[in-house]
């Protein structure tokens, strides 16, 4: 019988976007052996957000509260998960920034196998079966994991999935732990209203657009989608200062598996490929027929972006408007 914890992000009092997706990622390991799944809440103190747990998936909804968590703090996390792993087969964490920092962090000090960017995950007998694309994402990696596992699951891998579970609250005690990092703050841009690994659709801008005041254009194209798009960017622009890193999509940047991605003026070199090819639907608009880009985009638009993305917008708030 395989039991997972699922380790959510916590920010500013919140559960951070894409705690229901983490939870269906845990359930499918759990129900393929009648498990049961757990989620962990480090907090200073009340989640919003938290009472719609059991609802996504968790069987119990187990809350850590200590005022080192007012901020992330990873010593904090990783002893208070150690404290519980006899009780489950898998430990899973979102593939964050947060979380490709603290799952590793969990399987040393638990002494156990760590699989990070996972985007499938299952039970399979005594092991825990992963895939993880490699190589900038040209290949796909199966990997089955002995004993308790820790995963970081790439977000968008899995939607969220109603389970209607209990959501049994329960309390945690944090143990004695030394605290070597203390993180002060978490600095946000004041343009990203939703961060692109946790957006349902990204638009993401390359040097196509010729300078950057045109990624208001992609702002506008955003906003027609009414809070569920984030705008990106590659790595060149980010390079040249039109954009900050936190928008970069890429090996270098952030990987990101929405529903719909939208490349806009991006020629697609293999760094930037690495970040989005797992998107759910890509489309591609660029001047140039043959750039890579379009290899591997599902829809792609041969033409002048700057009279492509204005009408694209209209469309997409007549669509939202019925």
């Amino acid at each position: 019988m395989a039991n997972v914890l699922a380790v959510l992000e916590v920010r500013n009092a919140v559960l951070r976007k894409g705690a229901a997706e983490l939870l269906a990622a845990a359930r499918r390991i759990a129900d393929a052996s009648g498990g049961t799944v757990d989620a962990l809440i480090c907090s200073v103190g009340p989640v919003s957000g938290s009472d719609g747990l059991g609802a996504a998936g968790a069987d119990r909804v187990l809350t850590a509260q200590h005022a080192v968590f007012a901020n992330y703090c990873p010593d904090g996390m990783a002893a208070t998960v150690a404290t519980l792993t006899n009780a489950y087969r898998a430990v899973v964490v979102a593939a964050t920034a947060t979380g490709k920092d603290l799952a590793p962090r969990i399987a040393a000090r638990i002494g156990a196998p760590c699989a990070m960017d996972v985007t499938v995950v299952d039970s399979r007998g005594e092991s825990i079966r992963v895939v993880r694309p490699v190589y900038a994402g040209k290949a796909l990696q199966t990997v089955d994991l002995a004993g308790t596992a820790v995963v970081a699951v790439r977000p968008g891998a899995y939607a969220a999935v109603p389970a209607g579970k209990a959501g049994t609250p329960a309390v945690v005690t944090v143990p004695a732990f030394t605290k070597r990092l203390d993180v002060t703050g978490i600095r946000t841009s004041d343009k990203a209203a939703l961060d692109v690994a946790e957006a349902r659709v990204v638009i993401s801008g390359g040097r196509g657009l010729g300078d950057p005041k045109h990624f208001a254009l992609l702002e506008e194209l955003a906003a027609a989608f009414g809070g569920e798009a984030a705008v990106g960017a590659s790595r060149a622009v980010v390079d040249a200062g039109w954009a900050e890193h936190g928008a970069q999509v890429g090996q270098t940047g952030k990987t990101v598996s929405p529903e719909l991605y939208i490349a806009v003026g991006i020629s697609g070199a293999i760094q930037h490929l690495a970040g989005m090819r797992t998107a759910k639907v890509i489309v591609a608009i660029n001047r140039d027929k043959d750039a890579p880009i379009f290899k591997i985009a599902d829809y792609g638009i041969v033409g002048d972006l700057f009279e492509v993305v204005p009408a694209l917008t209209a469309a997409v708030r007549v669509a939202k408007a019925h």
